[in-house]
């Protein structure tokens, strides 16, 4: 009876298709959409992966001004890549994979390569270990963001971002070859390639640290503000083109450090400090909370 009413209904479907597939004796084939990808904000994240190999290369060839340009670059381009696809509608996972490769190379093995050819080779074991744990933490940060999308706090990063991680140690080094100096002279009597050292590490273990880092992912580009916030943006641009080492490298060094503070403030005021705002109950993903 089965097999009876199985190719009954065969049949039928057969005779369905062909009822949409034949017009006046003739055949009309039907061909599938091919999945394509949207060019422009993975054209956005292709130049954002240039400018990490860009840095590398110029790092190799011994241009370590330029490296960090490279870096800095992919750093704005990085930013846009996502912006743009919200703006665009075009949104999808290939380009979220994307990203995290491109921001791998740019903001992991980058500033890892370019300072420890700079500076950090001097050191032997200890200068190629550090610029592993810093590459290796970079890795880790950006595949616990991946997985912890979905809980934590938008307002904040877990730990710091791979971006300002990458500023803070090529700002470092743009700025330390903007005035001359390198990587193994002394700096007011401490070597630099102790203090390059120490920043790398920093920089690669506050990543994967639980520390709160302000997102400024709730700041509406679409609202109106004080006619007095575009004078103090004018003036934050006309500040850092004065001297643009000094101005990038500060900044990203208040901005590395104040995570902390955030953290001892909520901490005090008996706040809570976990930037997890929503429990899963996944096994897999409750170790990365």
């Amino acid at each position: 009876m089965w097999p009876l009413l199985l190719s009954q209904l065969g049949e039928i479907n057969i005779q369905n298709e062909s009822d949409h597939d034949v017009t006046d004796g003739e055949v009309l084939v039907v061909k599938k959409r091919r999945k394509g990808l949207y060019i422009l904000p993975n054209l956005f994240t292709l130049a954002a992966l240039f400018g990490g190999f860009y840095a590398i290369v110029m790092a190799i060839n011994g241009r370590f001004d330029l490296a960090a340009i490279g870096v800095f670059c992919a750093m704005v381009l990085d930013s846009l890549d996502g912006r743009v696809a919200r703006m665009t509608n075009t949104q999808s996972a290939f380009g979220e994979q994307m990203d995290s490769l491109s921001d791998m190379v740019s903001f992991g093995a980058a500033p890892a390569l370019i300072s420890y050819v700079w500076s950090l080779k001097s050191l032997g074991r200890w200068g190629w270990i550090a610029a592993f744990v810093y590459c290796a933490c970079a890795a880790l940060r950006l595949a616990r963001f991946n997985v912890n999308t979905g809980v934590v706090d938008k307002r904040f990063f877990q730990g710091l971002p791979s971006p300002a991680a990458a500023a803070l140690v090529a700002g470092f080094i743009f700025l330390m070859t903007e005035l001359g100096l390198k990587g193994s002279d002394a700096l007011w009597g401490v070597s630099i390639t102790w203090i390059t050292f120490a920043l790398a590490l920093y920089a690669g273990l506050t990543m994967v640290t639980n520390v709160p880092f302000y997102s400024f992912k709730d700041v509406h580009m679409k609202k109106s503000v004080p006619f007095t916030v575009i004078v103090l943006i004018a003036l934050g641009i006309a500040a850092i083109n004065i001297d643009p080492p000094s101005a990038l490298f500060l900044l990203f060094v208040a901005y590395g450090f104040s995570g902390y503070v955030v953290y001892v403030w909520r901490k005090a005021k008996g706040q809570q400090t976990s930037l997890i705002s929503v429990s899963t109950d996944e096994p897999d993903e409750q170790g990365l909370h």
